[in-house]
């Protein structure tokens, strides 16, 4: 598979992500994910199945130094009292000594852009991740963690599809030399119904499920896919062999929104980029 380069990591170009996803969910679906050939595998902690992708890739055998593992601190662990301790029990759970990429998952309101940086990298000095990065950063806080950050920020992992294509913060990102990982990129389930990637789909031979995972990946992105369904997984996969054409590309541009943006807790999410 293509990987994504930053700053040493290379990242596997499309991941599994297991958002919103149960504990009998996970370990039905990832010897599947395993066996189409995925090793790139996204969790964390508020999503309460750490342990159960631990267990499901033990089960399976999967190989240690072929996975890449990434997991997210959650905001209520932004204290030095309790960040380096939830670190510890993610990996317990995971069943590693370290992971490959630790996130700060969401900037909240109550603790400063620069203290949560100071804490990501104290577990990272203590060899509890190789990389770290953060998530759903606006463009003031992803440079501020660049600046004051000692380990690089080796992405920052927003939502990102044809409806939302965040052109500004792809931008400064890459200015900066930071992954753009993208989540949410089915757009909550709108992408594999939209008309106009169906169209496109039938052109190549795919789904528009398979024409937006590869409108990410083809813009350099690390896309994160999903489904609990076993033979969704094969077909999430098989975006490697095709590419969209200029002209397609020029018509996916056509599908942003204003109002593309579906994912914005109040408390956690910042002021975003216009």
């Amino acid at each position: 598979m293509q990987t994504v380069t930053a700053h040493g990591a290379e990242i596997p170009a499309l991941g599994f992500g297991v958002f919103r996803m149960s504990d009998a969910e996970v370990e039905r679906i990832v010897p599947a994910a395993l066996e189409a050939g995925f090793r790139h595998f996204d969790t964390a902690q508020i999503y309460q199945n750490e342990a159960a992708l631990g267990r499901a890739l033990d089960r399976a055998g999967a190989q240690r130094e072929e996975l890449f593992l990434t997991t997210k601190v959650w905001v209520d662990n932004y204290s030095e009292g309790r960040f380096a301790a939830s670190v510890d029990e993610s990996l317990d759970k995971l069943k590693v000594d370290q992971v490959d990429l630790l996130l700060l998952h969401w900037p909240a309101e109550k603790v400063p852009v620069a203290e949560q940086i100071a804490m990501l990298n104290a577990v990272q000095a203590a060899g509890k991740t190789r990389f770290v990065g953060v998530s759903n950063q606006n463009i003031a806080q992803m440079r501020e963690s660049v600046e004051r950050s000692p380990a690089p920020i080796v992405t920052n992992q927003v939502e990102l599809h044809p409806y939302l294509p965040q052109p500004a913060l792809v931008a400064a990102a890459r200015a900066a030399g930071v992954a753009v990982t993208a989540y949410y990129g089915m757009a909550d389930g709108a992408v594999p119904q939209d008309t106009l990637l169906q169209e496109i789909g039938a052109k190549h031979g795919k789904s528009a499920a398979q024409v937006g995972l590869r409108w990410l990946v083809q813009q350099g992105f690390v896309a994160l896919s999903k489904t609990a369904n076993p033979a969704r997984v094969a077909e999430n996969i098989a975006i490697f062999d095709f590419a969209l054409d200029a002209a397609d590309m020029a018509a996916i541009a056509g599908l942003a929104r204003a109002d593309g943006r579906l994912v914005s807790p109040p408390g956690l999410a910042p002021a975003w980029d216009v």
